[in-house]
């Protein structure tokens, strides 16, 4: 799950716990007397609700309070009551210390959206209370999706060369991804292309929406948080970035990663700007790029010429972090 998302069952309703575990929620609050009932359910958090305290900001001070008690290590879980307001919540959020803590109660699906665009990167923690309940399945939906959108550009294919065997990695994820998706990857993090999922299938083999054959065990992914990742990196339960044809960005779960040895191909491009970038895809029909009206291209009809999607930024990542420093890749 993207975010921490907690549920409020009270009064109590095993069939309303049961639902809320069923969607895969962080954590269930109920009242003390009935812990022991539902502790033994599944793995997750179950909080008494003598261990939460509902804040509800009337002055400055109690937002100033609010944040230093989040500093401090406390037995209880403090959320922001409903009723709160967009602009203390900002300032919460520009903490960076104390921004992951911040949880909000929420009463409805509206108020949800709104707690998770909040300085566009949203909350990461919401509490949901038994009026949100209805919409529990859509707020989860919701809070799973969009993670933000990465600017794409076109770039002009400048070559496509068969370059011998190299080790290559299929990131099999544990969703079902759509026409347009795929990871962005490539020989430098300053420049990353668009690699098609395989959501495609043809008279030879079956599509598999779950899998992006991603590239050599070098390159690099872009990844969820502003960071990357070299692929070779990547293991069963990582998050990775999905990105559609429009740079809207989501998260996924590899469910596993699968490196071969298989003959590979070298692409060359470049962008308007004139830009420059290369990656190593596996040499065969089902491996696909992005064409720049969204379509997927198999990179064994992929020409000179061809204008595809990729992903430009700045050079510089240490342990996939993003650096200010002099790096020529």
């Amino acid at each position: 799950m993207s975010h921490r998302i907690y549920v409020e069952v009270k009064p109590f309703d095993k069939d309303m716990v049961l639902l809320a575990l069923e969607t895969g929620v962080t954590g269930v609050i109920v009242d003390d007397a009935h812990l022991a009932e539902v502790e033994g359910l599944a793995r997750c958090e179950f909080v008494g609700s003598s261990q939460m305290e509902r804040v509800l900001f009337e002055e400055k001070k109690d937002e100033i309070h609010f944040a230093d008690t989040l500093r401090k290590s406390s037995k209880k879980m403090l959320v922001l009551a409903k009723g709160w307001e967009i602009i203390p919540v900002e300032n919460l959020l520009a903490q960076a210390d104390i921004a992951e803590k911040v949880c909000l109660e929420v009463s409805s699906l509206d108020e949800a959206k709104l707690a998770l665009g909040i300085l566009e990167k949203g909350v990461n923690c919401l509490l949901l209370n038994a009026d949100a309940l209805p919409r529990l399945r859509d707020i989860i939906a919701l809070s799973t999706a969009k993670v933000g959108k990465l600017p794409l550009e076109k770039a002009k294919v400048t070559c496509v060369r068969p370059v011998g065997l190299g080790h290559r990695v299929c990131v099999d994820t544990m969703s079902l991804l759509s026409s347009g998706q795929g990871m962005l990857t490539g020989n430098s993090s300053a420049f990353t292309f668009l690699v098609h999922a395989e959501t495609e299938s043809n008279n030879y083999v079956n599509a598999r929406p779950f899998r992006v054959n991603a590239g050599a065990v070098h390159c690099y992914a872009m990844m969820p948080n502003d960071k990357t990742a070299y692929l070779e990196e990547l293991n069963s339960g990582d998050e990775v970035l999905i990105v559609n044809a429009d740079g809207n960005c989501e998260k996924a779960l590899i469910g596993r990663v699968k490196v071969e040895v298989r003959p590979m191909l070298l692409i060359e491009a470049i962008t308007e700007s004139g830009k420059t970038g290369s990656v190593f895809l596996q040499n065969a029909e089902t491996i696909r790029l992005v064409s720049v009206d969204g379509k997927a291209v198999s990179v064994v009809n992929l020409q000179e010429g061809d204008e595809i999607l990729c992903h430009t930024d700045t050079a510089g990542r240490h342990f996939g972090m993003r650096v200010e420093e002099n790096i020529v890749e």
